[in-house]
């Protein structure tokens, strides 16, 4: 499973959004994993980003 499907199921499963540090602790994938699965999840519009700093998955 690769970055990008890891954080995007995380996001799928969480009730709230979450920032990328959360991402992270609950993922154990390095931050800088997590910030380039989620430039490239962003920039597919797989996810959104509701308030500064955290991030939901756009189908929510």
């Amino acid at each position: 499973m690769s970055s990008e499907e890891i954080v995007l199921k995380t996001l799928k499963e969480s009730v709230e959004p979450l920032k990328s540090g959360e991402i992270a602790t609950a993922t154990k994938l390095s931050s800088s994993d997590v910030a380039k699965a989620i430039k490239s999840l962003k920039a597919s519009e797989q996810i959104i980003s509701p308030k500064r700093c955290y991030y939901a998955c756009s189908d929510n």
